[in-house]
């Protein structure tokens, strides 16, 4: 069965909207945040969470935004690793689909994201979609979750864990925090929150 890795880049008050540069999302007053604080060891783990070879899991609104990016983007390892990648969509338009190798996850997202897990291929890598994050948080269908959690805080915009992600733990696999201020953990689901009393 293919794992299911999540990688996000996230500020510390949660917001994932538009790491990359001024419109990539939208009109965003602060798009771009993530681009100060670049550096090669935050770019080498990123690297090493795709691996070799992957297939990609995205929401409608982030496959928009990376085929308007990855098809013309200069030429590199990465570039060509995802313009090959076959990407498995989560829309209700599958007809407009343009960028591929592609297949639409189907009306029922859950089982069409079960379907893309068990067949052959490589590991299957999820960015952005904050709408498809919780979906497979709540489905427990995600086996790891890569955060590289910047030095800002943001205040508004799209939330990697929003209102109404299930209650539910991770365990903390490898942190490691670079030179520029951003912290690198990678984490795993560990079941079901646990609650208590602080010092009994």
């Amino acid at each position: 069965m293919r794992k299911i890795r999540i990688i996000e880049h996230i500020s510390l008050d949660g917001v994932i909207q538009a790491p990359g540069g001024p419109k990539e999302d939208g009109d965003y007053p602060y798009g771009g945040w993530a681009a100060p604080h670049e550096d090669p060891e935050g770019g080498a783990a990123i690297v090493a969470a795709h691996g070799e070879d992957f297939d990609l899991l995205l929401g409608r609104r982030t496959y928009d935004i990376w085929s308007g990016f990855w098809p013309t983007a200069p030429k590199s390892s990465m570039a060509d690793a995802i313009n090959r990648a076959t990407k498995y969509i989560a829309t209700h338009r599958p007809d407009s689909l343009a960028w591929g190798p592609f297949k639409a996850l189907g009306a029922d997202i859950v089982a069409g994201v079960r379907r893309a897990k068990v067949t052959d291929g490589p590991h299957l890598i999820v960015w952005g979609s904050s709408t498809l994050t919780p979906v497979l948080l709540e489905h427990e269908l995600a086996d790891e979750i890569l955060l590289l959690v910047f030095p800002v805080l943001l205040g508004t915009g799209k939330r990697f864990f929003s209102d109404g992600t299930p209650p539910r733990e991770l365990a903390l696999v490898s942190t490691k925090a670079a030179s520029s201020g951003v912290i690198i953990s990678t984490y795993k689901p560990n079941g079901p929150l646990r609650t208590g009393t602080m010092g009994e």
